[in-house]
């Protein structure tokens, strides 16, 4: 060996390595995996690396969702790994999910050596990945190892989308130099002042609010940061506040605030938006879950403040007036266009409002628990800044109406509509905060998908509250089967016993009944290990979609 190899040897590292403090740089501070082959050597030294911890999963789909609520938690990017072949193809539901709700991931998915003519787990992966609606940057030269974790944190950060970090694991074995500067992503991302709205576009939806008779502001996450601007003008025009599920809790003190819009509307607000004249979304997106399919207000006119308006979305018209500018500017430029209006703001609306509301009543059977009141009883006890993680299914509809709790805090993912994700993504959430203040809620049947995930809770000390709504079936099917008069026998299946499984895993494991979340609390409060409570809970009960489910 030359002079000139042996320093060229001293100055150069292994790709995985390279490419592990690249991720640093990225700001990575927690990675979700399962560990296998392709993807083993990097994992192995970004776990190396100060300050970063790794968080196994037993599942592939589940590394993904816990990097979704790590995102939730943190609002950072989430990162993830898997290695190529059936590890990859175990994730395309949590892409899918990822992509529709727009969750920035970095995955990192090793791929099928490139110096094989053949290789036993080769598949598209990078087809398959497109087809879910992430991006895909792949990497196909050792020279650009780096560049690509740069390219996949910009277009994340960018595009608030999750992007497949293509490498054949081969690759990340080629050299690259020590001495190259690596440039962070997030010194590439453009820093632009906040949209301001254009006049033209501020008097035109003025004089569209203008004598609005029944308003409602529909706010969504992209506006939580203007919630005084927005306080400001529902006082100015006389509207009601409604939210987005992603934004529930933004206007709880508010005592014009009617709760969530869409599928998850309770009664009052699915009667306030029936009588609405003008719905104004700031920072919502008018999807099918936010209009409940384009029914909760049959009668209104729509406008729509964002930095990017669409004309349509879900396949239905979203508004048919528009104001591009950042929320808060947009609405303290549209307060001070508008003229005061009493609107909806009167003694008997907050009587209205402030009324019990009654729900539909239903005789619970013996030895079972109503799920309202065991959601209220947890809201009751548990701290109002404990992160609370709700599932997808039918259950979930009952944590959305905990109230008092800053939409920070609460995590639901309601997109693509797969049921299984929630233990992931609370371990995600958990995993993040490090506080053991975590509670998630959600239904037998999405628990039971991904249970082995309970070993990994309990191995690395990861601390939260798994609560089991558990109705011993896919409640969501068992409404639908029954409100058109058919069996439900296919969609029951029995109570799983949940304390039961959770003490089989080393974990806390009980069935508090009525009245004992406050005690049971108390023991998790004074444990050093994760706790699953079991509430076996009533079919009885529906949500007011459920009601009138279709098929």
């Amino acid at each position: 060996m030359t002079i000139q190899d042996r320093a060229a040897v001293q100055t150069d590292q292994p790709g995985w390595e390279a490419m592990a403090d690249a991720f640093v740089a990225e700001g990575t501070d927690h990675h979700f995996q399962l560990m296998g082959h392709g993807q083993m050597l990097w994992a192995t030294a970004l776990d190396d690396r100060p300050g970063v911890r790794t968080v196994d999963a037993r599942h592939e789909h589940c590394a993904v969702m816990a990097a979704v609520g790590y995102h939730f938690a943190t609002g950072k990017v989430g990162v993830a790994s898997v290695t190529c072949g059936p590890g990859f193809t175990q994730i395309l539901t949590a892409l899918t999910q990822a992509a529709q709700a727009r969750v920035p991931l970095v995955v990192l998915a090793a791929d099928a050596p490139a110096g094989m003519r053949w290789y036993n787990q080769t598949v598209d992966q990078i087809g398959l990945a497109r087809a879910t609606g992430a991006r895909v940057v792949a990497v196909r030269s050792g020279r650009l190892l780096t560049d690509g974790v740069q390219e996949a944190f910009h277009t994340a950060r960018l595009e608030r989308v999750p992007v497949v970090l293509n490498v054949p694991y081969d690759l990340m074995k080629v050299p690259q130099p020590r001495d190259r500067a690596y440039v962070p992503s997030t010194d590439l991302i453009p820093r632009l002042a906040p949209l301001a709205p254009h006049p033209d576009e501020v008097d035109a939806l003025a004089r569209w609010l203008a004598g609005a008779p029944r308003p409602v502001l529909l706010v969504g996450r992209g506006a939580l940061e203007a919630r005084g601007a927005i306080r400001t003008l529902a006082e100015r025009c006389g509207a009601l506040l409604s939210t987005t599920l992603p934004a529930r809790g933004a206007f709880d003190d508010d005592p014009f605030a009617i709760g969530v819009a869409g599928g998850f509307s309770n009664d009052l607000a699915r009667g306030c938006f029936a009588e609405a004249s003008h719905v104004l979304a700031i920072g919502a997106s008018l999807t099918q879950y936010t209009t409940d399919g384009g029914t909760l207000y049959p009668q209104a006119e729509v406008a729509q403040i964002d930095i990017t308006p669409t004309g349509l979305r879900h396949g239905r018209q979203v508004a048919a007036a528009f104001l591009r500018a950042d929320a808060r500017l947009g609405v303290e430029a549209l307060t001070a266009a508008t003229a005061p209006a009493l609107g909806w703001r009167s003694d008997s609306m907050l009587q209205r409002i402030a009324a019990p509301r009654p729900d539909e009543a239903v005789e619970i059977e013996d030895g079972l628990l109503d799920p309202r009141a065991v959601v209220a009883e947890l809201d009751a006890a548990i701290p109002k800044d404990w992160d609370i993680v709700a599932g997808t299914g039918h259950s979930s509809y009952f944590p959305s109406h905990m109230r008092g709790r800053p939409p920070e805090r609460h995590h639901i993912l309601r997109e693509f509509g797969a049921i299984g994700s929630s233990l992931p993504m609370a371990i995600g959430v958990a995993a993040a905060r490090g506080t053991g203040n975590v509670v998630l809620i959600d239904g037998d049947g999405g628990l039971m998908m991904h249970l082995q995930e309970l070993e990994a809770i309990e191995r690395q000390g990861i601390r939260l509250i798994v609560v089991a709504l558990n109705d011993g079936g896919y409640g969501a099917e068992i409404h639908k089967l029954r409100n058109i008069g058919l069996s439900d026998r296919l969609a029951t299946f029995g109570r799983p016993d949940f304390a039961r499984i959770a003490r089989g895993h080393g974990l806390l494991g009980e069935a508090p009944g009525a009245g004992g979340v406050a005690a049971a609390l108390g023991r998790y409060s004074a444990a050093d290990r994760a706790a699953v409570w079991d509430f076996p809970i009533s079919t009885r009960v529906r949500s007011p979609r459920g009601r009138k489910m279709p098929v």
